[in-house]
């Protein structure tokens, strides 16, 4: 199974791809229509737009430092996924990608790192919850989210993983129970990215990593880095993906992808063997 990632609605319906994810809303906060040609993928709490319009949406950590791409750490600004009204607007916008295509991607799930969130609202949640863990209340926020969201999926559920496979760490990080969240997702999508592929043991390290931490019965998906990656290059990580992944995607360039799915089906077929000459 072969797929790309894409912000092109045209590149929806190319033969060369079994699937076809497309950026509904990214971490920037920008935002366009669905389409019923593509598995609509929506960054959730990565919005450096939304916390930039109203800062009290941003996290903040127990040392005052706010989640923002100012931030040496940070790519792009988060909200604070303990928002009710934020959290609102999401699953209104998860119920507009499931009304054009009934499999959505959920992207950018979860608090952004360890230290988060501790703003005022995260700290009275805390206090009136059953919970007296923290990490446990982490948790149950993020989980209690995509259960919300997953109501609202009448078909397939992706949902995108932070790169880390070792025991603890998601749930740390971002307070992500990948065993809880089992019970509503179908398939978990890893982005390893990479801008050239030149070696590629970490990333079969990674791979098999996320393939013994899934529960059966939800499928794996990694996601590659195609923008710029020489051919062959790309060929040999999908190659690697392709050994534990029940499914390989193709992020933002679909040319270059649909040129390395080509060169694969090629060189399989000229190394078709039938049998010995008479």
């Amino acid at each position: 199974m072969y797929g790309v990632v894409t912000r092109n609605e045209p590149e929806l319906d190319w033969p060369s791809f079994d699937r076809a994810f497309y950026e509904v809303k990214d971490v920037t906060g920008r935002a366009v229509e669905p389409e019923p040609e593509g598995v609509n993928m929506i960054s959730c709490f990565g919005d450096t737009a939304a916390g930039e319009a109203k800062p009290d949406l941003v996290p903040v950590s127990e040392d005052g430092e706010r989640a923002t791409r100012e931030q040496p750490y940070f790519d792009w600004g988060y909200v604070c996924p303990s928002r009710e009204r934020y959290r609102e607007g999401l699953l209104e916008m998860i119920e507009d990608a499931a009304a054009a295509n009934p499999d959505v991607r959920l992207d950018d799930v979860g608090f952004p790192r360890a230290e988060y969130c501790h703003c005022e609202h995260c700290e009275d949640a805390f206090a009136d919850s059953e919970f007296e863990d923290w990490w446990a209340w982490r948790e149950a926020t993020i989980t209690d989210f995509v259960a919300e969201a997953t109501d609202r999926i009448p078909g397939k559920v992706y949902f995108t993983l932070y790169p880390d496979p070792y025991p603890g760490h998601l749930e740390e990080r971002a307070g992500l129970n990948v065993d809880a969240l089992a019970e509503y997702v179908d398939e978990f999508v890893v982005p390893l990215y990479d801008t050239a592929y030149g070696t590629t043991y970490w990333l079969e390290t990674i791979a098999k990593g996320f393939r013994s931490r899934i529960p059966d019965g939800v499928d794996l998906g990694i996601e590659l880095y195609a923008v710029e990656v020489e051919v062959d290059n790309l060929i040999h990580a999908t190659e690697v993906a392709d050994a534990y992944a029940d499914g390989v995607y193709f992020g933002y360039d679909a040319s270059q992808a649909q040129a390395a799915l080509r060169r694969m089906k090629a060189d399989a077929r000229d190394g078709e063997s039938h049998g010995a000459p008479e």
